[in-house]
């Protein structure tokens, strides 16, 4: 992709607003204009039917690119729970309390998948796969797994409207905070997905690679 020098819209491809604030991190201080498909009166609905996180996330890319007329950038990701095997799959980490779940519902039932683990057993991590499209093709995508963290046997508070539920639950025992409270240099030291992307979205816009 050649390097814009103005100002270009890139569609946010969500209609969840605490995603649209982390994929507006990812082109930050680039010349790139976030938009939100709310911005546009924009309401897609992409096929998330993928077997992997990185393909749904150029699927998303794609639809909402063909969708707006836009450059677009969207992402998919899920908690990685190796002790749960079959039980667990990353894929349908917001969807596996049901459809209806609230973030609590989620909580609760993650809670109770965890019930018999302590200590090591209890980690987990984070797969993110992220993809750039335009009119419909995609021109670019990732997808890493970053920092190891546990899931803490309790939840701190009402998770309702946080976002993202289970950055409550994921605890850093170096920190003795769970992700949502980790300060950027704490999750640069942890090889944090986000900060990763961040990295490679701006290499990509700078350099095409």
């Amino acid at each position: 992709m050649t390097k814009p020098h103005k100002n270009v819209d890139i569609l946010l491809g969500t209609g969840n607003p605490a995603k649209q604030t982390m994929l507006a991190e990812l082109v930050e201080g680039l010349p790139l204009k976030p938009v939100s498909p709310q911005d546009i009166g924009l309401n897609s609905n992409p096929d998330e039917s993928a077997s992997t996180h990185e393909q749904v996330a150029r699927d998303k890319a794609a639809q909402w690119s063909l969708d707006s007329g836009l450059l677009t950038i969207a992402s998919d990701g899920g908690l990685v729970i190796p002790s749960l095997g079959s039980k667990w799959e990353s894929l349908f980490t917001h969807r596996f309390a049901g459809t209806s779940a609230t973030d609590n519902d989620r909580a609760d039932e993650l809670l109770k998948l965890m019930s018999p683990y302590e200590n090591d057993s209890r980690s987990a991590s984070w797969v993110e796969a992220l993809a750039i499209a335009d009119k419909g093709q995609v021109l670019k995508s990732w997808s890493l797994e970053g920092a190891t963290g546990l899931i803490a046997d309790h939840t701190r508070g009402n998770l309702t409207d946080r976002g993202f539920w289970v950055f409550s639950m994921w605890y850093f025992p170096k920190y003795q905070r769970t992700y949502d409270d980790l300060t950027e240099s704490e999750r640069l030291d942890l090889n944090d997905h986000w900060l990763q992307l961040k990295n490679l979205v701006r290499e990509y816009f700078t350099t095409g690679n």
